[in-house]
């Protein structure tokens, strides 16, 4: 790939990697950021592009779409950083000084490296009810990549979390009808979307579960049964798409097959005050950092990005001067 001997190698693409970039941009390092999938975004990118997201300081409220444009554009202004989409990282090992990254388009090499992987590879958790994979592609989603397909149509999400509740309120603004199926009565978010979900025209199905998914006259039958009761009450709904968002599962095997072995809390990387792991010159940002307190935001990761860039450049250049505001920062 190439002999250049970098400050910096970020090893993730997500929101967190590319801010992560265009600071260390700022400071001078020498960066390269990987992502492992064919463009950079991450999860937002791949699996919400057109959810709101609120935590984001500047913004009352951003599409992860555009979100991952802006960031684009922001790193863009670092035009000596380094990015590389389609490229996994197969291996981190320590050699003398610096560290050799071996991925699958050849291997650079790093004084210092950043984890922003968040929580590693990932799939949407798949609904577990008749006919589901047989018809997941035509009238069965697990993300809305295009909110005006579901235009005009009768649409019901699956789902009791931030995300799910989130899609319903942006399908309700397109859709001729939307209904939300949960498992349990109390829905899981921030107590202002959950009010928002109780004002909405989202007509509510709890405590149900999807048993069952039909074809019938070109549309999609949806049998839930009632969650709890001896009963076993079951409903019948005609839609035209299904949505669900039951979260996603992800893991970080690809970090634990490495040479540098970083301390894990429950598959998580822990890290100091200074964003730093058990091993030397070894950092870690947003999702997949861990230490007391720790909110997994999107805003939180932000936050972290500039503690590990300064840390690292104070440890290879610690005659520059160090920023102390955001206004002594320029390019």
């Amino acid at each position: 790939m190439s002999d250049k001997l970098y400050d910096i190698t970020i090893i993730g693409g997500g929101p967190i990697g590319m801010f992560t970039g265009f600071y260390a941009g700022l400071r001078d390092a020498k960066v390269q950021v990987i992502e492992s999938l064919a463009e950079m975004g991450g999860q937002v990118n791949a699996l919400y592009p057109e959810k709101t997201i609120l935590d984001v300081a500047g913004f009352a409220g951003v599409t992860g779409k555009k979100l991952i444009e802006n960031l684009n554009q922001q790193l863009d202004t670092m035009p000596e950083v380094d990015k590389r989409v389609n490229t996994k990282v197969t291996n981190v090992l320590r050699v003398d000084d610096h560290f050799v990254i071996e991925t699958d388009h050849g291997q650079t090499y790093s004084k210092s490296v950043i984890l922003a992987t968040g929580n590693g590879a990932f799939q949407p958790r798949v609904l577990r009810a008749e006919n589901a994979e047989k018809y997941t592609g035509k009238y069965l989603f697990y993300s809305i990549q295009n909110l005006q397909k579901f235009a005009g149509k009768n649409v019901m999400v699956a789902g009791g979390g931030d995300s799910a509740v989130d899609m319903a309120l942006m399908l309700e603004g397109v859709a001729n009808q939307v209904y939300l199926v949960h498992r349990r009565d109390e829905f899981r978010g921030l107590e202002h979307m959950i009010d928002k979900l109780k004002q909405s025209s989202v007509k509510l199905i709890t405590p149900y579960l999807i048993k069952s998914l039909n074809e019938v006259d070109d549309s999609l039958q949806v049998t839930v049964k009632m969650v709890g009761s001896s009963s076993n009450e079951e409903k019948t709904f005609m839609v035209d798409d299904l949505v669900v968002n039951y979260g996603f599962i992800s893991n970080n095997k690809e970090l634990q097959s490495w040479e540098i072995q970083p301390a894990l809390n429950h598959r998580m990387v822990e890290v100091n005050q200074k964003m730093k792991t058990s091993e030397p010159m070894v950092f870690s940002v947003g999702d997949q950092a861990i230490y007391p307190g720790k909110d997994t935001l999107i805003a939180t990761g932000f936050g972290e990005a500039p503690i590990a860039v300064n840390e690292i450049m104070e440890k290879l250049y610690p005659d520059r001067r160090m920023p102390i505001h955001s206004t002594a920062l320029h390019k």
